[in-house]
């Protein structure tokens, strides 16, 4: 009988190298193959604790050609370690092609269970987090993030999402227009030796950052909405349809259909507003 091959979906440290699972260690150190994010990152742990199993770039642009030759290393009985740069796998990584190309052909997907930054942010956030939605890496299109935003406005659980130093000023100005002067924590390099967490309204923390460019990997928690959230107000809608038009340029139709699929505004409204911003003059 031929050996059945297993994946093992491995959680790295997200900045300590300490923070690490004496499984995951032995794992990484008795599969025949490790698919990392990038190999390069992935040595400098294995170095820390003198493991040398043979590794292979598995990413976002090779991911798509790579997945085949690793299913065939595991339909031949090999054992497959995969880890992201940081963290859980899949959680904004890459990964779920061959998770779930794994799962189609029967091969037994192990998870080895870690850090993730979503998690190792909440619990210390002091936001509720009983019920929390994680929303990724917000868009990073004005107008599609605006509309983005404004389509969790009713949203009451807390939310989590990565954001780029690069774009962080402008995410937490359309925050605080579209959603209000929400509680917020910022929490920024965590586990690292710059680990910093900044707890606030959104205008409080806008306001300590300035206009500095913060560096390193950004994540955002979020306060949802009160039990009764206000309703979006046409300024609101009106900022939302002029943002779409002047970005995008889109048609009447086309915006409407946009802000509709990705909220509860009704189309009628939408028409209505959206030919009121139609009409007015270009400043």
């Amino acid at each position: 009988m031929s050996k059945q091959g297993k994946l093992y979906v491995v959680a790295t440290p997200i900045g300590n190298l300490e923070d690490i699972t004496l499984r995951a260690i032995r794992i990484l150190a008795e599969v025949d193959l490790i698919a990392a994010e990038d190999t390069r990152r992935t040595k400098i742990l294995l170095d820390r604790y003198g493991i040398t199993t043979a590794a292979t770039s598995l990413y976002d642009h090779n991911e798509a050609g790579k997945t085949p030759r690793i299913i065939e290393r595991l339909t031949e009985g090999a054992a497959v370690a995969y880890v992201s740069d940081a963290g859980t796998p899949g959680i904004s990584d890459p990964g779920y092609l061959l998770i779930t190309e794994s799962i189609a052909r029967e091969i037994p997907v192990i998870p080895i269970p870690g850090p993730s930054a979503v998690v190792t942010a909440l619990c210390v956030s002091g936001l509720p987090m009983d019920r929390f939605a994680f929303y990724g890496f917000i868009p990073t299109r004005r107008g599609r993030r605006r509309t983005f935003l404004a389509c969790l406005s009713k949203e009451r659980k807390s939310m989590v999402f990565y954001e780029s130093p690069r774009r962080l000023n402008e995410t937490l100005q359309d925050m605080e227009d579209i959603l209000g002067d929400r509680k917020i924590v910022l929490a920024r390099e965590l586990t690292k030796i710059h680990e910093e967490m900044l707890r606030g309204r959104l205008s409080e923390i806008r306001g300590a950052l300035g206009e500095k460019t913060l560096k390193g990997e950004i994540c955002l928690i979020l306060a949802g909405a009160g039990e009764d959230p206000p309703p979006q107000s046409d300024e609101i809608i009106d900022n939302l349809i002029g943002r779409l038009a002047a970005d995008e340029n889109l048609s009447t139709k086309d915006i409407v259909e946009r802000i509709a699929s990705e909220s509860n505004i009704p189309k009628k409204k939408l028409y209505e507003r959206a030919l009121n911003v139609r009409r007015k003059p270009s400043k």
